[in-house]
């Protein structure tokens, strides 16, 4: 199969990249200005997914059967937004299949939790992006499959591991948010289900994400200790007392996609302590 990792060079794009060309597939993925680490068995292309008519060239030069657009910016609405309208409207016009990755943040927060039939309540600018790239995907492309994740961890290369190695060895100062809630993913886990959905032709709202919420803090603490570094040194603060935009706490509920998928979507709890398995596991 022909798959195309849109924001290839990411963090979440390059285990998409990596892992659709462990399962044999034919890769593309793209890059703007930074190509990450390039796996040599896929087929880089330079795109801004800004440009409509950039997207449109690359995608009909490819020809994927499948899309997966993990592209996105939290400070630019032009890329997370009219980027993912654009990437929409590309793969409309080759007729392949689409899988767009969108996120906890289209909720306020102000339920306890969200399920897949629950709608988009945003409060800040990146969760509003997120919410309208949602809308024209949809608009466009009624059977794609729209994948809403929380926090992506892995093995140390995600930003969230970086904030909590500087933060214990002092190098940074701040605090971790105890009243912030997620349900943190591995990036494995994330990627196997995104290529499953992919591949299988699911379609509506999915929800990936892991199966334990967990506070940023408690988050913070299960990484410093699965990587041997000083817990107590993370300070604590609460994201109510803050001015920072956003929700404070995001449950998502998984049941329903987990129900058919078969990677198994693990919860922080699990993948973050010193034994666990970094890759994905499936029932």
């Amino acid at each position: 199969m022909r798959v195309l990792i849109v924001g290839g060079s990411g963090f979440l794009g390059r285990e998409l990249v990596q892992l659709c060309a462990a399962a044999g597939h034919e890769v593309g993925a793209s890059y703007l200005s930074g190509t990450g680490a390039k796996a040599t068995d896929a087929e880089w292309l330079r795109v801004d997914v800004r440009s409509r008519s950039g997207v449109a060239d690359v995608v009909r030069a490819f020809g994927p059967e499948v899309t997966i657009n993990a592209a996105y910016r939290q400070a630019d609405w032009t890329t997370t937004a009219d980027g993912a309208a654009n990437v929409a409207a590309a793969v409309a016009a080759t007729g392949g299949r689409l899988v767009h990755v969108s996120s906890d943040v289209v909720f306020s927060g102000s339920a306890f939790s969200y399920d897949e039939s629950c709608s988009p309540d945003p409060i800040s600018p990146y969760g509003a992006a997120k919410a309208a790239a949602e809308t024209a995907v949809r608009a466009v492309l009624p059977d794609a499959a729209i994948a809403r994740t929380s926090l992506i961890v892995g093995r140390g290369e995600s930003a969230h591991e970086a904030l909590v190695h500087s933060l214990a060895s002092g190098s940074r100062t701040g605090v971790l948010f105890t009243d912030d809630v997620r349900c943190p993913v591995h990036v494995s886990d994330l990627a196997a289900a995104l290529l499953e959905l992919a591949v299988q032709g699911h379609s509506g709202i999915q929800h990936v994400a892991g199966s334990d919420a967990v506070s940023r803090y408690e988050m913070g603490v299960l990484i410093a200790r699965r990587d041997g570094l000083d817990a107590t040194r993370l300070s604590t603060g609460r994201r109510a007392n803050a001015r920072v935009t956003g929700p404070v706490a995001v449950r998502l509920d998984c049941s329903a996609t987990q129900e058919r998928l078969r990677t198994r979507l693990r919860g922080a709890r699990e993948f973050l302590t010193p034994s666990a398995e970094p890759a994905s596991t499936t029932s």
